[in-house]
């Protein structure tokens, strides 16, 4: 059994890690998302409100960070999986400084292009993803391996 924390922002995000939340079954998970209105969704699993990221908004990331860092140190899992945004973007880069191994699975609604945190996820996933097969590069990522939806 792995400890797992998942992390997405609302709305699509959070609809597409639902969608997974099946994989995780067998684990003992944690969620984290930028709403606390979807706690009820995955009760009775722990969950945790973090407020969402904005790079227009300086102060929300600081807050973020110490959130997650938080939460990383309490919950201290083994992995860490996002289904994109810059708060699972921060999970991840934090996470894998922490020791979890790190999976990055880019929105399906990045159709012509990776997100821009899609980008940056290449430095701190250790298995980064895109579920769309045009976006994929099987040399140097990220990895096609179907889609969530």
């Amino acid at each position: 059994m792995k400890k797992i924390l998942a992390v997405a922002s609302a709305g699509g995000h959070w609809t597409e890690m639902l969608l997974l939340k099946e994989a995780f079954a067998d684990h003992d998970v944690a969620f984290v998302c930028t709403m606390e209105m979807y706690r009820s969704e995955v009760a009775p699993h722990r969950f945790y409100a973090i407020p969402g990221v904005s790079r227009l908004r300086k102060r929300s990331i600081a807050v973020s960070i110490a959130k997650l860092l938080i939460i990383l140190v309490k919950e201290r899992p083994d992995v860490v999986i996002t289904t994109g945004s810059a708060p699972g973007l921060l999970a991840i880069f934090f996470g894998k400084m922490l020791g979890a191994r790190t999976l990055w699975i880019d929105s399906i609604a990045s159709v012509e292009h990776l997100s821009f945190s899609g980008r940056m996820a290449k430095k701190c996933a250790d298995l980064w993803l895109t579920q769309w097969p045009h976006l994929a590069d099987a040399v140097n990522g990220p990895n096609y391996r179907g889609s969530v939806l």
